[in-house]
């Protein structure tokens, strides 16, 4: 009696457990999101930083974003292009006495003459600039500059943390994304940590498409294929406001503001796209 009693128990309690084992449908782990660390938000707040940056903040959620992506003051990080400034004002800062922050630019000589080349060159130019005006906060920041043909981010595994704002969309554009996300990997060490913030479309997007919005699954898929797992979603930098429609793409809504003069107050009550926040593992 006793024995029929635990058998038909078992029995009841199996499914429970298969169905919390993993499937090819099991969703992602939950996002972790971590509190700000004090040092964190002070590298937010510093003084040094750009008063146009700092307006931004609102819509870009510096330190949610980064706490999210598990930054600690001792990493190595890589921020893939980092434009004028934006990250690398926190970043570096926050990096300075026991981490490494190392601005990963585009190589203008790797560039055939012309348009492009020149812009590489003058973003390389400011961003070093930058950094050697001001060494209390950038002294120990370093440089990679890499050929989009074939990126290399570094000596492979020595990276914590890989992180990159609103770039995919060009990569996809000029078919350098695989490349990319392969150069990722490489540089990061088993267990380091890719995290990527990009305009998101509501659905997948042709390659060929110019709005700036990538659908969120595509860029799953991307990093999947160099060997990442997905770790985490985020919602820090959602904006349900963002219809995704404009006539300019992303660049209609602020910051870029390409748009006619008489629609400036439908924009900026729209704010800043809609982006997806995601962190990849190096298993």
């Amino acid at each position: 009696m006793h024995h029929t009693l635990l058998a038909c128990a078992l029995l009841a309690l199996s499914p429970l457990v298969f169905a919390a084992g993993p499937s090819a449908t099991t969703p992602p782990p939950p996002a972790h999101h971590a509190e700000p660390s004090a040092e964190l938000r002070a590298a937010v707040a510093g003084e040094w930083r750009t008063a146009e940056f700092r307006a931004r903040d609102g819509f870009r959620n510096p330190a949610e974003t980064l706490a999210f992506f598990g930054l600690q003051p001792g990493h190595t990080v890589v921020e893939i292009t980092p434009g004028g400034g934006w990250y690398a004002e926190i970043l570096a800062p926050y990096l300075r006495d026991g981490g490494t922050y190392v601005a990963a630019i585009v190589d203008p000589a790797a560039l055939p003459e012309g348009r492009g080349r020149d812009y590489q060159q003058r973003q390389k130019d400011a961003l070093e600039k930058k950094f050697a005006d001001a060494p209390a906060q950038y002294g120990q920041a370093t440089f990679v500059a890499y050929d989009p043909a074939a990126p290399n981010f570094g000596t492979p595994g020595s990276a914590d943390l890989v992180v990159t704002f609103r770039n995919v969309h060009n990569w996809r554009g000029s078919g350098q994304a695989e490349g990319m996300f392969k150069g990722f990997y490489d540089v990061l060490k088993p267990g380091g940590v890719l995290g990527v913030v990009e305009h998101r479309a509501n659905a997948d997007v042709p390659d060929d498409d110019r709005t700036g919005y990538v659908g969120e699954a595509q860029v799953i898929a991307m990093a999947e294929a160099a060997g990442f797992t997905l770790d985490g979603k985020s919602e820090v930098n959602a904006n349900p406001r963002d219809t995704k429609d404009h006539p300019n793409g992303v660049w209609t809504l602020p910051p870029g503001n390409n748009h006619d003069a008489e629609d400036a107050a439908k924009y900026q009550a729209i704010g800043e796209s809609d982006r997806m926040t995601l962190r990849f593992i190096k298993r």
